[in-house]
């Protein structure tokens, strides 16, 4: 399905628009264009996790190759530099490109003879495999590698004149030492000739970076070439890694890759009826989902899991996910992951609240949102339902009560039940708690200080699973369910009689706000609704009139005032369109599931994530961006990859495969 010839590979444009991606399972990742350009600062061939599933460092940024055959001498890669030229334009010597499962595979046409590149990662290792495949020739073909190394975070840039790094040579490669008390880095290629280097190339042009308003220049080091001759039919492996003693054996390293992927579908297919029939786009998905899963040990549980919300830029947030969770682990049948995260999380859980996200840097987890810790609610009740699992409703039930204790007498950021309606009310000036959470300075787009609607229809829904919760561990229900009855009262004055749909948050600093925006979807969609059927129905009719996109739910509708219809330019502009028209994949899914419980046609509710099929080849190829603009033809932006994004697109094509 993602396979291209030089139609796409030999338009530099079309070929630096799509980006590829590997991951290894505990937060580090390998990415660039199919062109072979690094045009964002987080491209490299190896991006380690120093401590996983964070302290993300840039370590190899690119493999410079050069293949020589039968007189000829041909640069395979390609960089743009901050003067604007192109060179080498390695693109034009691609004749194919492929993702086989998610590796990248590159064919080169050298006169009659054909090179074969392949790029993975080894699953639970900050290490990358680089192989060379000699396909078809008359004669031997020569390669001259040239590793170009940082050590940077991966949000930065480097300037590298005058940084000297160590580089030494070791049995089958090269051992690189950025400064005193960094991780060495390993250059191994087994067969072939290793050379130390110490050039600087200096100014690579970051296109995607100067987008963005950020700064674009970058400078990597030429820390040593591999030379090696290969027969027709023979391959080289170059080893990339920041672990102690990697295995230099490309042939079993991909026979590990290989397997992996195996194991991903193998338990999907068991767990889900119609896999056998899905079409190839949701078996790709079912890969993508995958990487987004990693280990997140910790002194108390080395076996912790979490969830990289996307790629390049975020590591796990608490909010992200709960809400993947199900479409990532439960729909793939992975249970025994599910329940890791879920446990994993309950250690994190403070004043009822969870995580919004872990910093980069290793500080502090930051407790400032209000839906997180609703979204755990909701993803424990989803696992309880894929699994009756009563043990972990056991263990987890006394944090469950400390989070709505909490909810009820108070926590953090006016976070509160009103005791007047039974609402959740939140916020407080210059902090931004929903899933809406652009800032930019002090300025807060989308502050929603009051009560939002899709928080309290997750209230709703975090009752109704306590009360179901009660029972079954025969404690008592009662109070529960009068506590669900209340709030279901006060739901009643989210309606709008005026717009025929919900406010989008009630009892805020102005009075109720009535803009159209998609969280209302989630009282629909939801498990519990506290809508009446005939609410429910206008909800789904008003947001796919206003809000329905090829790609998912715009975030604003397009009569507002406020409305940008357009994802770009700088942090500034971007923050500001960012909760504010910019269409959101993820809400796709719950859209999809909330149009089939109002009008009961599977087939036509499923039809609405078909268009995400032909995205899967475009920008993250394999699978699906952030976010889009809200204008026509949706371009693509933000994440390449994004975590909720993929889960709910495969939970609610599951979901609706069953109705």
């Amino acid at each position: 399905m993602l396979d291209w010839g030089r139609e796409v590979a030999g338009d530099l444009d079309l070929a630096e628009r799509r980006e590829w991606l590997c991951t290894n399972g505990i937060g580090g990742f390998a990415s660039s264009t199919v062109a072979g350009s690094l045009t964002r600062r987080y491209h490299g061939l190896l991006v380690a996790t120093l401590q996983p599933p964070l302290g993300r460092t840039l370590l190899v940024a690119k493999v410079e190759e050069t293949a020589e055959y039968d007189g000829l001498a041909l640069a395979l890669g390609t960089n743009r530099w901050a003067g604007g030229a192109v060179d080498p334009r390695g693109y034009r010597e691609i004749e194919g490109f492929r993702l086989e499962g998610t590796t990248p595979v590159w064919t080169y046409a050298l006169a009659d003879a054909l090179l074969e590149k392949r790029v993975w990662m080894e699953p639970g290792a900050n290490t990358t495999y680089v192989r060379y495949h000699v396909l078809r020739a008359r004669g031997s073909v020569s390669l001259q590698l040239r590793a170009l190394v940082n050590y940077r975070d991966y949000h930065a840039t480097t300037r590298g004149d005058g940084w000297r790094m160590d580089v030494a040579p070791v049995k089958h490669g090269l051992r690189v030492t950025a400064f005193d008390g960094a991780r060495p880095l390993l250059l191994l290629a087994e067969g072939a000739e290793a050379r130390i280097a110490h050039t600087w190339h200096l100014a690579f042009d970051l296109a995607r970076e100067r987008e963005r308003g950020l700064d674009a220049v970058e400078d990597h080091l030429h820390a040593g070439t591999f030379r090696a001759s290969l027969r027709p039919g023979t391959a080289l492996t170059l080893v990339l890694s920041a672990e102690a003693a990697p295995s230099p054996d490309g042939e079993q390293a991909w026979r590990r890759r290989v397997s992996h992927e195996e194991q991903a579908l193998a338990a999907w297919e068991r767990a889900q009826p119609d896999a056998q029939r899905a079409p190839e786009w949701i078996r790709q998905l079912v890969l993508a989902a995958d990487q987004f899963v990693v280990k997140r040990p910790l002194a108390a549980d080395p076996d912790g899991m979490s969830v990289i919300a996307g790629y390049h830029w975020f590591g796990d947030w608490g909010r992200d996910t709960m809400i993947s969770l199900p479409g990532l682990v439960l729909t793939t049948g992975r249970p025994a992951v599910a329940r890791r995260i879920l446990t994993t999380f309950a250690r994190f859980v403070d004043r009822g609240m969870l995580p919004n996200r872990f910093p980069d840097a290793g500080d502090a987890p930051e407790y400032n949102t209000v839906d997180a810790t609703l979204w755990y609610v909701e993803a424990i009740r989803a696992y309880h339902a894929a699994t009756g699992d009563d043990g972990v409703l056991k263990e987890l039930w006394p944090v469950l009560e400390e989070i709505v204790r909490w909810h009820r007498e108070g926590t953090r950021y006016g976070i509160k039940q009103d005791p007047a309606d039974g609402l959740l009310a939140s916020g407080e000036p210059g902090v931004q708690l929903t899933w809406m959470d652009a800032k930019v300075g002090d300025w807060v787009v989308t502050p929603r200080i009051g009560k939002p609607v899709e928080i309290n229809a997750l209230w709703y829904n975090a009752l109704v699973a306590l009360a179901t919760f009660a029972r079954r561990l025969g404690r008592p229900a009662g109070p529960w369910e009068e506590a669900v009855e209340r709030v279901k009262a006060g739901f009643e004055r989210f309606w709008n009689k005026d717009t025929g749909c919900c406010y989008d948050v009630v009892d805020g600093p102005g009075g109720h706000d009535d803009a159209l925006r998609p969280n209302q979807i989630f009282a629909v969609s939801l498990p519990a609704s506290p809508l009446s059927p005939e609410r429910q129905r206008r909800v789904v009719n008003a947001c796919a009139r206003h809000l329905l996109t090829s790609y998912g739910l715009r975030s604003l509708a397009p009569g507002h005032p406020q409305y940008q219809g357009r994802y770009g330019g700088d942090q500034r502009q971007r923050d500001g369109a960012y909760h504010q028209g910019t269409v959101w994949a993820w809400l796709l899914g719950p859209f999809a599931l909330a149009h089939f419980k109002v009008h009961r046609d599977a087939k036509a509710a499923r039809a609405f994530l078909a268009p995400l099929a032909h995205h899967l080849a475009d920008y993250g190829i394999g699978s699906i961006a952030e976010i889009f603009d809200g204008d026509s033809p949706f371009a693509p932006g933000g994440c390449i990859a994004q975590a909720w994004s993929v889960a709910e697109t495969l939970r609610a094509w599951h979901e609706l495969g069953m109705a």
